[in-house]
């Protein structure tokens, strides 16, 4: 009787043994899940707005949605292929120097999106004036800006990879304004200024007029 309680005993004790074993291995693998799942929300939250990704994160079909005004920016260094071509990778260590701003969306913040915009470029373009290329201190670095507002749709592209896209000639009509402009410059379209002028705070010169490629599906 004794030995048989022995065996119960021990038999009591490996499988107390064994529940807590997988009780912490439970634990470790659900740790390990969530900070997974912190890295994956991490890095869904850089690569598209907050609202967006919390949307994709929380299982919801995003859908893409039409905006009747926003504020788009373009921004590109004049002269950056020659001189990345003649700095090493560590000196200029980027895939390229073209960027894009949108305001307006995908919250909606009625005219503010054309404010917002212009004080983000004067502000860049004091940074710019002020910055030294360490290895090239007599070079300036010309960004040129383009900005212009109007209708536009958004949406997310991609399962796998998603990221957030702009469509709408609003775009294709701001990166010309950037692709037109000049050196250390922002070049504000007409429908820009126009947002511009209500807040009756910017000083805007007229550059006069200049041939564009426009798209001839309005």
């Amino acid at each position: 009787e004794n030995k048989s309680g022995n065996i119960l005993d021990n038999l009591l004790s490996r499988m107390e043994q064994y529940a807590n074993n997988l009780e912490t291995l439970v634990e470790e693998r659900t740790a390990d899940y969530l900070e997974e799942k912190r890295k994956a929300e991490n890095l869904l939250y850089q690569l598209l707005p907050k609202s967006v990704a919390s949307q994709l994160i929380h299982g919801q079909s995003v859908t893409a949605e039409a905006f009747d005004s926003v504020t788009i920016y373009f921004s590109d260094i004049v002269g950056f292929t020659s001189l990345s071509a003649q700095s090493t990778p560590m000196q200029v260590e980027t895939i390229g120097d073209a960027y894009m701003v949108v305001s307006g969306l995908p919250v909606r913040n009625g005219n503010l999106h054309a404010r917002e915009v212009a004080r983000m470029s004067l502000r860049l373009l004091d940074a710019v004036l002020c910055f030294t290329i360490k290895h090239r201190p007599k070079e300036q670095l010309k960004l040129r800006i383009g900005i212009h507002s109007g209708p536009c749709a958004a949406g997310v592209v991609g399962l796998k990879m998603p990221r957030f896209c702009l469509f709408g000639d609003t775009v294709n009509t701001a990166s010309r304004m950037e692709s037109n402009g000049l050196p250390l410059k922002i070049h504000v379209s007409s429908s820009t200024k126009e947002v511009l002028d209500t807040f009756k705070t910017f000083r805007l010169e007229l550059r006069g007029e200049i041939e564009m490629k426009v798209s001839k599906n309005k």
